[in-house]
């Protein structure tokens, strides 16, 4: 069975390399829709794949960390990285090209890590993030599988390569989740929310 939760966010970007002038030399920015598709074969004691409460918890803040923040590629110009993180409060750096198909390959990424590090309460099972369909426009969207998140052909994503401004760090809950998360320390959800 499949379950979807949306977020939006406002988010500013270069994407290097591209065919479009405008895209590819001119900081601009959209707003983002991003739907996750959760899955399961089992439901928990609430007869629910997945309470959609628990996604306002880690995930809901790993995703608002791109909100109102400029996205930047590890490998752009360093003079505009510098002037980017010098002029700029919220900002997240990525290790590949901020695209709305990297986008959707990231975010499986990061919420398959908060996932796989997640102590459920509820009798959950075998849930999972399924797919990640990132709208950079009202009419075109980048759409990620599992398969297309650790494609070999697509380019690997090194989860460790991704940084986040002290500013976004300092609205996480915790300020160190993220490297939490990547040292595979455990969330437990709350019983109640």
């Amino acid at each position: 069975m499949l379950i979807r939760k949306l977020y939006k966010f406002e988010n500013a970007h270069i994407v290097r390399n591209c065919t479009t002038r405008r895209c590819s030399e001119s900081i601009h920015g959209h707003s983002y829709k991003v739907e996750l598709i959760f899955s399961s074969e089992y439901l928990d004691r609430g007869q629910m794949v997945y309470d959609f409460g628990l996604t306002k918890l880690t995930i809901k803040e790993l995703i608002d960390s791109f909100d109102h923040a400029i996205t930047l590629w590890s490998e752009d110009e360093p003079e505009y990285l510098a002037a980017m993180k010098k002029w700029s409060r919220r900002w997240v750096e990525l290790p590949v090209s901020p695209s709305a198909e990297q986008y959707a390959r990231v975010i499986l990424l990061m919420v398959d890590l908060v996932m796989q590090n997640t102590v459920t309460v509820n009798e959950e099972k075998d849930v999972i993030i399924h797919s990640v369909r990132v709208h950079e426009t009202d009419t075109g969207y980048a759409e990620c599988s599992r398969e297309d998140a650790l494609s070999e052909k697509l380019g690997k994503i090194d989860l460790y390569a991704i940084k986040f401004s002290q500013g976004v760090k300092e609205e996480w809950s915790s300020p160190d989740m993220w490297e939490r998360l990547l040292r595979g320390e455990k969330i437990v959800n709350p019983k109640k929310i």
